[in-house]
């Protein structure tokens, strides 16, 4: 259950980015290091996107649960992601996040460019 509900609003992230002008390059990718929920690209820029969501803010936003281990384990990702397709790897990189807050009828969405740097 918890695995879906994360892939409905890791596509919501998706579908508010491409509104937005970004280009999704790789959703959910996977390897021995971490997990990449989002890779896109904003003009020539390399976005990764870390998409988090709560019902409520009232214990904590969203993006409170991006611990430094876990900044660490996406930039890890990151760097297995650009030996992988090394053509992306002259591009700038940023890392952002998407917080959702809120239920799926009325989410609450806030896009984080540069919320932490590898």
């Amino acid at each position: 259950m918890f695995r879906r509900k994360g892939m409905q609003y890791e596509r919501l992230a998706e579908i508010w980015l491409e509104d937005s002008g970004l280009r999704r390059l790789s959703r959910n990718f996977t390897c021995r290091l971490g997990e990449l929920d989002l890779v896109m690209l904003d003009g020539a820029t390399l976005v990764i996107v870390e998409v988090r969501y709560r019902a409520s803010s009232a214990f904590g936003t969203p993006e409170d649960t991006i611990t430094r281990a876990k900044q660490q384990r996406v930039v890890r990702a990151a760097e297995f992601f650009l030996q992988r397709y090394p053509w992306h790897a002259r591009r700038d990189c940023r890392f952002d996040v998407v917080a959702i807050t809120g239920d799926a009828d009325k989410p609450v969405v806030r896009w984080i460019k540069g919320a932490f740097s590898a």
